[in-house]
């Protein structure tokens, strides 16, 4: 017997030191196995799998398809060949670029047209890491990466016959135009080659400088352009095919590629400052230590394994872009294409998928890393001051011209109205009131380029006439509500900044949404130049690009009125019109007309399109009507039926992190409607619980009688007092707290402000 106590004793003393370790690093453990890198890689979500630390220029992933729509990020899931592992990517993009520097190991002959076979089964993902095996040259593949250096280890089932392919005239999307304009070469040791590849795409004018070093020596090295050796001293080439052959050795090869979008000896800074040893294990070790700490911002409690995965997914998704864009010792490549050394405490950044990201990404951000969003409003301050003029989506230092309006003032308005860029007002006023205005000169600047679209004649318009006329240009109600909203935000930095004209001329500005709007049909509506409706009218009409609306019909835009939903219902007549008009949206017909209607509406729920991005406000406006329970229950839907744990589980593209922080904040509860104006609408979350780190220590939301029938608010507390609002502020979350929610299923007893 006392044998049995003695063991019993100890067994006690086991678990009590287990119970005693470190809860919160279990957790973190825990919250890695919850990320899955797959989930958005198949139908039209256009994420990667490969390896990556949060921001980081690295973002080494294999290439699966290199043309068409699908091939935007260089992945698409139903693939089974593989045409290499490049070192550049865009996570969930309509557009394609990069795929820079790209690295292929086979066995066997050399061939002018190598690709890599596999099975679904052989690939792994996790956050830092990504493997596969090529099955037709017996090659397993395992990849990993800091925050400017790749690091490759091949493991060959054919030891005699160990081969790295560099193929130099390799990039994604050449059927949309994008081509290698240059590449330079040269080989420095027996281990170690370096170059620069010049390209032009999306981004006009993008360089990649590189340092690719081999763990041991290389035998043989073969160049070919276009199927036919070139000498192997020549510096200058355009898409060569570079061959190196090693001694047959059981080993596994490994390979470091550092970038610097300066030069070489900017990648051979980055390389020895980030990883100047050979050691697989300790890098992967190193990123999972990154992921867990940028992951850990929110924790959430649920019983529900598939929310689990879709939320830390979601979470490290966001985590893919702006990436650092500079090298170690400071240096970038500005948007005039000079070599700039950053300032003291400034760090340059690309890859702002801005129209998309201001809704939803960019204020979960201000959350969990404020710290970041005060950079990137800086970053972005700082690219005016370099071009001239505000950026919409700027790439590898160019600017794109992509998408509507001038929404990085939405970005700068949002910072500076939490109190998160207080040294920078006149800067941030100057750049957002030039940006805002047609600026002949800057039309003059970019003419000819594929940056032209950065100032283009719906501002003018705007200016001129007071709304875009839709026989003038297209897509012009989408413009019109945007620039209205964009007017808003600067004037939120005018008065910030104690600008009270500026201010004064663009809150009358941002009511020019007014223009559009029909009473007759109660939605937005082209007009021509005279001030005529446009005939016919057909709400549910598409035409990309085309038409009077962008990426939607007048349904997904007729309640693009984020900063002023007030005078939005009023426009209806009444709080009950507005909200028919609401239920109109979600439950009317589904089609949308059209031969060449947007293949961005996706995710249908009536007329509301959660695939894109016009629309992910909506049913949050529901919390301006004496139904927002109705609202709830929308969200509830969304969040459960257009999110999956599967590659095919983000309904539309994912855009740089938007579709996972809409699904991050709706989660836990609360969405900021208006960005500028630090305030959140509360929502139906589908957590048990979430605490976030903030300044104030921790801001805990706990969620009472949570189940997937209770999907209506029945009340709600803060810091255990009653609230008679369904809004919080930004202020109320960074302090730290409680916020708590009761729910319930039956729609009669749903919470309804007395207001």
């Amino acid at each position: 017997m006392k044998q049995i106590a003695l063991q019993s004793f100890l067994l006690l003393i086991i678990l009590s030191f287990a119970g005693c370790k470190d809860d919160s690093l279990a957790k973190q453990k825990s919250v890695l196995s919850y990320v899955d890198p797959f989930i958005g890689t198949g139908f039209h979500g256009h994420t990667f799998p490969g390896a990556t630390v949060p921001f980081g220029m690295v973002q080494l992933s294999p290439d699966t398809r290199i043309m068409g729509w699908e091939a935007s990020s260089g992945y698409h899931y139903p693939d089974s060949i593989i045409y290499g592992f490049s070192h550049t990517h865009l996570s969930g993009t309509g557009i394609g670029d990069m795929g820079d520097v790209m690295l292929l190991p086979f066995s066997g002959d050399v061939e002018s047209k190598l690709t890599g076979t596999f099975e679904k089964e052989s690939e792994k993902a996790s956050p830092g890491y990504y493997a596969v095996t090529l099955d037709n040259y017996g090659v397993a593949v395992e990849l990993t990466a800091t925050k400017r250096v790749g690091l490759h280890k091949y493991s060959f089932s054919n030891s005699d016959s160990r081969k790295v392919l560099l193929d130099l005239g390799h990039l994604l999307q050449p059927n949309w135009g994008h081509r290698i304009v240059e590449n330079e070469f040269r080989i420095v040791n027996k281990t170690t080659v370096e170059g620069i590849q010049r390209t032009s795409g999306w981004a006009a004018k993008h360089q990649m400088a590189y340092r690719l070093e081999f763990s041991e020596p290389v035998v043989k090295t073969g160049i070919f352009e276009q199927g036919k050796a070139v000498d192997a001293n020549k510096i200058k080439i355009k898409s060569a095919q570079i061959y190196f052959s090693f001694k047959p050795s059981a080993k596994p090869l490994m390979v470091k590629v550092a970038l610097s979008p300066v030069d070489t000896r900017g990648a051979a800074l980055n390389m020895a400052a980030e990883m100047d040893y050979w050691d697989f294990d300790r890098v992967v070790t190193l990123a999972r230590k990154e992921w867990k700490e940028a992951l850990k911002g929110i924790e959430i409690y649920t019983d529900d394994e598939a929310v689990k995965t879709n939320f830390y997914t979601a979470l490290y998704h966001t985590m893919m872009s702006p990436f650092t864009y500079q090298d170690v010792d400071g240096r970038y490549i500005r948007m005039n294409k000079k070599v700039m050394q950053a300032p003291k405490g400034y760090t340059n950044y690309t890859v702002f998928s801005l129209w998309d990201t201001f809704r939803a990404f960019h204020p979960l951000m201000t959350i969990i890393r404020p710290e970041k969003a005060t950079e990137w409003a800086h970053s972005l301050i700082q690219k005016y001051h370099e071009g001239g003029i505000l950026p919409k989506w700027p790439l590898a230092s160019n600017y794109t011209g992509t998408m509507v309006g001038y929404p990085a003032v939405s970005v700068i308005a949002d910072a500076v109205a939490k109190g998160l860029l207080p040294d920078a007002l006149p800067d941030a006023l100057e750049a957002a009131a030039f940006s805002s205005v047609y600026q002949p000169g800057i039309v003059e600047r970019y003419k000819g380029t594929r940056e032209a679209g950065i100032m283009t004649r719906h501002v003018y318009f705007k200016e001129k006439l007071g709304f875009v006329p839709a026989d003038s240009v297209p897509e012009s109600v989408s413009w019109g509500l945007e620039m209205a909203y964009f007017d808003w935000c600067v004037a939120q930095i005018a008065d910030a900044a104690g600008d009270n004209k500026t201010r004064d001329e663009y809150l009358d500005r941002s009511t020019f949404y007014k223009k559009y709007f029909d009473p007759e049909t109660g939605l937005m509506r082209g007009r021509m130049a005279d001030g005529s409706w446009r005939t016919p009218f057909r709400p549910k009409y598409s035409s990309h690009q085309k038409s009077d609306y962008v990426e939607g019909t007048a349904w997904q835009w007729s309640f693009a009125v984020p900063q002023d939903v007030e005078g939005l219902v009023n426009l209806h007549g009444s709080k009950k019109k507005f909200e028919n008009m609401l239920d109109t949206l979600f439950t009317t017909d589904s089609s949308v007309e059209g031969e060449e209607a947007s293949g961005d509406i996706t995710g249908l729920i009536g007329q509301y399109a959660h695939g894109n991005e016009p629309s992910h406000h909506m049913a949050y406006l529901y919390n301006w009507t004496d139904a927002p329970w109705k609202g709830q229950g929308y969200i509830d839907k969304i969040l459960y039926d257009f999110y999956l744990p599967t590659p095919e589980g983000i309904i539309g593209n994912e855009d740089c992190g938007q579709m996972s922080a809409w699904y991050v904040l709706s989660a836990i509860g609360i969405y900021q409607v208006t960005p500028g104006d630090p305030t959140f609408a509360l929502g139906r979350p589908i957590v048990d619980k979430a605490v976030i780190s903030v300044p104030g220590g921790k801001f805990t939301i706990s969620v009472n009688n949570n189940s997937r029938r209770n999907r209506y608010i029945k009340e709600v507390s803060l810091n255990g007092e009653k609230l008679n609002r369904l809004f919080i502020s930004y202020s109320e979350i960074m302090r730290g707290g409680n916020l708590n929610f009761v729910m319930t299923s039956d729609a009669n007893e749903a919470f309804v402000p007395e207001l």
